[in-house]
């Protein structure tokens, strides 16, 4: 009994040590290495898209890459290798998948941590008259960000950049950010001022009806009393 409560022991412990390990931390040598023109355009060893939006994604990104040359690729990791960071990912990924200059002109990859929800994007030459850095920014800081900070809604996000990325790279006017909706309270709450002004309104009507009421109580007050 005590070796098998030994064993059993020991058998967690191991267990723990693993889930807890740094191994759980993704590098670029996690990953598969995808070449130009390989028709897999996203990435997502931990599962954070749904099935049928991965389906749905690579399908896009494919017809992006056929009508326009543009290959868009999409990587999603969970936690990084300790002290890296997400844009130094980015840049190993993009040197392992395409190690000659040439090959990396019309790449254009997005990557997504989703541990910190942090993001990165690398363009290639060809892409970046289209996908201006002013665009790319925008895609990471508002495209994405948005369903990111709303409860790390991964499908959405990417689903969004995708197609603001086929729009823009297919030489399309840029459709921007989603529109964010914003509560309107002025219609609903009465300000300071116009409650002052309401008051004031209220008083002067009052002092009119006491000061014409007043004088004619008192005249027929005292023309009463004086028969």
């Amino acid at each position: 009994m005590l070796k098998l409560l030994a064993s059993l022991l020991l058998s967690c412990c191991v267990a723990l040590a693993v889930s807890l390990s740094p191994a759980a931390a993704m590098g670029v040598y996690d990953l598969p290495i995808l070449s130009p023109g390989a028709p897999t355009y996203v990435v997502d060893p931990v599962s954070a898209i749904s099935a049928a939006n991965e389906g749905r994604l690579n399908k896009d990104l494919k017809n992006l890459a056929e009508k326009t040359g543009q290959e868009v690729r999409m990587v999603v990791v969970r936690r990084l290798d300790y002290g890296q960071k997400i844009d130094n990912l980015a840049d190993d990924i993009l040197r392992e998948w395409y190690p000659n200059p040439e090959d990396r002109t019309n790449q254009t990859i997005i990557v997504l941590d989703t541990l910190t929800n942090k993001t990165a994007m690398r363009v290639g030459e060809e892409a970046k008259p289209l996908l201006t850095e002013a665009i790319a920014d925008s895609i990471l800081s508002e495209t994405m960000a948005v369903p990111l900070k709303d409860g790390g809604k991964y499908n959405q996000a990417l689903l969004d950049a995708s197609r603001r990325l086929t729009a823009v790279l297919s030489g399309e006017a840029d459709p921007g950010p989603p529109e964010v909706a914003t509560i309107n309270i002025e219609s609903t709450f009465t300000t300071a001022e116009e409650t002052d002004d309401k008051n004031a309104t209220i008083w002067v009507i009052v002092l009119l009806v006491l000061a014409t009421v007043i004088p004619m109580v008192t005249y027929f007050w005292y023309a009463g009393f004086g028969r």
